[in-house]
């Protein structure tokens, strides 16, 4: 008779293998972090014997569940701004507190909430997505639940980085730590398509392949995401995403809730896992994930919660229960995705979806003993039928609770027994969150009154490079610069003529910059309009960098589509004071040594100061920056100008100083 180190026995074994074993009674027998053996209770008894056998008396032992997509430290922000549109509670309230708030400290706290909300709806294993991930791992690890821990890169600075390069680096080394630890597997998360452009996703794809580890990303969350991809690139998302060699990783695809057959083909050719987030998605009124059809085709579903932020709450019984409802609703088909298809999802697929389904999802020998104990013997959910055997999973899926999860293992180790969780002092938890609150409060009311604000709320705003590189030089002839410009010497990728009318509102608070309305008008070789185009920017105050030759201004930059009036912004931002700039530009496009720069030929004519050569580039990234400022100075002088009298201003602050 094998030795083990501990038996579970009369219980309702559901193994979610793949052949949906059931053992009544049934008995789990696990030695050291895995499963050894399950089966009938009596044929294991006469094998197996241990020190420790616990009797569950009729309760269910099944897999715990895998939250496949979430954001565990929003527990921070559960509750901040609800009932917005999805750029608006995204843009004006989760990031600018994030930037504010979120540390290690912060990020630390949130995830033990999280653990304990997640322990306690049954859940074993999550699939995160966030800053400073390394202390989601590190947190997560101690308290003993199983993640994939994945982080957060964009084109953005970042609460825990400045530049995408930054964020690399602190993923490599991430991943250099918890490769092949017990508990966590790191991973790197490009956001999403909008928010990393070709070479953030290519970097984090041979990131993740270097490690073989997986990389998770949002797409195709929302309609005006899918939209904005076929405008700017000719194609959906998905194809787009695969083009870059996305899915060449071991991809997680968040959300997917507007694709078609054809990119639910691509997804499965490609083994992405999908987490489907139904909570998130009603309230954000994001849509319904095509989940029939994905099932159809055999790709790997996954149940997740999204962030508390968005959801509001970690419950991963209500997420089954309206991955069910969604797809009948929906397809108006009550037969579609049965209670037992949502226990897989919820289990064995979702293990699989996160690329993890190797040691954990299901109950089966050699897997690890990542399990919950459900009590079905509550008033919401008796009596009991067995003349189905499918029963039981519609017992869990559309009466069960959070509350009737007792028991929790993971690895081996119970992180809850009877109820209770060991080493989690839920009411300081409570109690330390609520002093974050109080000071997030403060914040908010403070950015109410801000422009940033105001600006996203109308819609369409976005954020724009986070480092531009200009400069001016004041010309009194700009026909020998265009003979240069236009010589052959340089190669011109895009030449226009603009007419362009500025109005600049200030503010009595100057902490975020200037908004500008600028409209645009194009004119043709005949001399003639063809487009007018309006549009609002916010430029953020300067932040002067000591780069070589002190020409790198870095500052925030968020623009915005303006289809009102001028008249309209006025009495909407309500500036204290306007200032107005009127010129004529000639801007080339050209690849100097390599690298892409705007040249602009500016007349001055409101008010009239003359002719300009202006120089700029913008970019994401700090180093690339820091390159092209050794450059700007040798494109200036290559086109017979000195740099001797250059400004680094924009041309509303020459005028300002032309005023004084």
């Amino acid at each position: 008779m094998e030795k083990a180190d501990l038996i579970l026995k009369n219980a309702i074994v559901l193994t979610v293998d793949k052949d949906f074993n059931q053992f009544n009674p049934g008995a789990v027998v696990i030695k050291g972090d895995s499963i050894i053996k399950v089966g009938v209770e009596d044929e294991v008894l006469k094998s197996y014997s241990s020190d420790s056998i616990l009797d569950f008396g009729g309760k269910v032992i099944m897999p715990g569940f895998i939250n496949t997509h979430t954001h565990v430290p929003m527990t921070m922000l559960r509750g901040l701004s609800d009932d917005l549109r999805l750029d608006v509670w995204l843009l004006g309230y989760m990031m600018p507190v994030e930037r504010e708030f979120v540390s290690p400290e912060f990020v630390s706290l949130g995830t033990r909430i999280a653990c304990a909300e997640l322990i306690r709806t049954g859940v074993t294993c999550f699939n995160d997505m966030y800053y400073f991930e390394a202390e989601v791992a590190k947190t997560t690890a101690e308290i003993g639940l199983r993640a994939v821990c994945s982080q957060t890169v964009m084109k953005f600075p970042t609460p825990d980085a400045h530049s995408y390069e930054e964020s690399l680096e602190y993923t490599r080394d991430f991943m250099r730590t918890y490769k092949d630890h017990p508990l966590i597997v790191p991973s790197v998360a490009p956001h999403a398509p909008y928010t990393c452009p070709p070479e953030i996703l290519k970097a984090c794809t041979d990131l993740a392949r270097e490690f073989d580890l997986p990389l998770h990303i949002h797409i195709s969350e929302t309609k005006e995401e899918v939209e904005n991809m076929r405008k700017e690139n000719g194609m959906p998302v998905v194809p787009w995403v695969k083009k870059q060699g996305v899915f060449e990783a071991k991809t997680i695809a968040a959300h997917c809730v507007h694709i078609d057959e054809g990119e639910i083909r691509t997804l499965r050719h490609s083994n992405v896992g999908v987490a489907h987030n139904p909570s998130s998605n009603l309230k954000l009124a994001s849509g319904f994930a095509p989940v029939i059809k994905m099932l159809e085709l055999g790709l790997n579903v996954g149940i997740g919660t999204d962030g508390t932020a968005s959801n509001n709450d970690l419950d991963f019984f209500e997420e089954m229960r309206l991955a069910n409802f969604i797809a009948k609703g929906s397809s108006g088909d009550p037969t579609v995705v049965p209670a037992r298809q949502s226990i897989e999802m919820a289990t064995r697929m979702g293990a699989q979806a996160i690329h993890i389904g190797d040691i954990t999802g299901s109950l089966e020998s050699g897997k690890r003993a990542d399990l919950i104990v459900i009590d079905l013997s509550t008033i919401h959910n008796n009596p009991h039928f067995r003349h189905d055997p499918d029963g039981i999973y519609s017992q869990i899926v559309y009466a069960g609770k959070s509350s009737d999860v007792t028991d929790v293992m993971v690895n081996g180790k119970w992180l809850m027994q009877d109820h209770i969780i060991s080493g989690l002092n839920e009411k300081e938890l409570i109690a330390k969150s609520q002093e974050y609150a109080i000071k997030i409060d403060k914040f908010i009311t403070k950015r109410e009154k801000s422009i940033i604000s105001k600006l996203i709320a109308i819609g369409g705003a976005s954020q724009e490079e986070s480092f531009e590189i200009q400069v001016k030089v004041a010309i009194t002839d700009p026909s020998p610069v265009v003979e240069i410009i236009e010589s052959g010497e340089l190669n011109i990728l895009r030449a226009r003529h603009y007419h362009e009318f500025d109005t600049y509102f200030e503010f009595e608070e100057n902490t975020e910059g200037r908004l500008r309305f600028r409209e645009d008008h194009f004119i043709g070789k005949d001399g003639k309009i063809s487009n007018v185009r309006s549009r609002l920017t916010l430029v953020g105050p300067n932040r002067e960098r000591q780069y070589p030759k002190d020409v790198v201004l870095s500052r925030s930059r968020f623009i915005a589509p303006a289809d009102q009036s001028l008249r309209f912004y006025r009495e909407y931002f309500k500036p204290i004071s306007e200032s107005e700039i009127e010129k004529d530009r000639t801007r080339y496009l050209v690849v100097f040594k390599g690298e892409e720069f705007f040249i602009n030929i500016d007349k001055m004519i409101k008010p009239a100061l003359g002719y300009f050569l202006e120089v700029k580039a913008r970019t994401w990234s700090e180093k690339d920056a820091e390159e092209k400022a050794l450059i700007i100075i040798d494109l200036i002088n290559f086109l017979g100008v000195s740099t001797d009298q250059k400004l680094t201003k924009d041309y509303i602050e020459i005028v300002e100083n032309n005023k004084s």
